[in-house]
């Protein structure tokens, strides 16, 4: 559901789970590591098709987005796991519900319950990329993103890369939509670099998600540090698999020669 949905219902189920006591803490932390993932949607409609007008990048980038959310699940498998939390140490306010089965009689009560909860989550998302907009916006208008541009544009030099990046790196790890957009907007010859950055923000998903997250596992025992482990790491992990595929496979290669 993480992979469909997008962000941030993977999220949101896994901590479901251990509101509901299905799952140890252990075990939510591992799935909260690799499950928040960008739906199809938005990497391949979006990203692919809106942003770089060409659906084979969006393919690319969500295939690469998958094989290293899958990476990221095998490597978290090792999470403490010589640690374990009984399930009948947590007591939510879900304890009432937790055996409640679906029949006719309450599907109505379900359906409701789930409309109200989806409603939610949408004005959650939606409130958070209007507020990082205006973050934004500050950095923008105040100079702080030109200090950074200033800063990096040596390292940036060094490496080869083109300074006109950093201003959507530094936008993305905010929110990653206004990030990716202005990655996407930067014409260079090796569009390659681009798809890169794109990889990289898609996995992490910047600190917009990442309040999303933390907002919805504060009424849990759940930490962070294993979300924002993954993140970082699914972030890497997805732009190193995108370079290698368009190395590997030249007919996926955009550069301009």
């Amino acid at each position: 559901m993480g992979l469909i949905s997008g962000y941030p219902v993977g999220a949101k189920i896994a901590t479901n789970f251990r509101k509901n006591n299905i799952c140890s803490k252990e075990e939510c932390e591992r799935l909260l590591s690799f499950t928040n993932n960008s739906g199809p949607l938005f990497i391949i409609g979006t990203v692919g098709i809106s942003m770089f007008g060409n659906s084979t990048i969006g393919i690319l980038l969500f295939v690469t987005h998958l094989l290293a959310s899958i990476c990221v699940g095998m490597i978290f498998r090792f999470w403490k796991y010589k640690k374990k939390t009984y399930l009948t140490n947590v007591t939510t306010s879900f304890d009432d519900n937790k055996n409640k089965n679906v029949s006719i009689n309450n599907l109505g009560e379900v359906i409701s319950e789930s409309i109200t909860s989806s409603i939610s989550t949408i004005l959650m998302i939606g409130g958070f990329i209007v507020v990082f907009s205006a973050v934004i916006s500050i950095l923008n208008a105040s100079g702080i993103t030109k200090v950074v541009v200033l800063i990096l544009s040596p390292f940036f030099k060094m490496l080869n890369i083109d300074t006109s990046f950093i201003n959507g790196l530094f936008t993305g790890l905010f929110e990653i939509t206004n990030g990716i957009n202005l990655i996407s907007s930067v014409h260079v010859k090796s569009i390659s670099i681009n798809i890169v950055f794109t990889a990289f923000l898609l996995g992490f998903g910047g600190i917009s998600v990442l309040l999303q997250v933390l907002s919805i596992i504060s009424k849990t025992d759940l930490s962070a540090k294993p979300y924002i482990i993954g993140k970082l790491l699914h972030g890497c992990l997805s732009a190193f698999y995108t370079y290698i595929f368009m190395n590997v496979f030249p007919f996926i290669n955009f550069d301009l020669h």
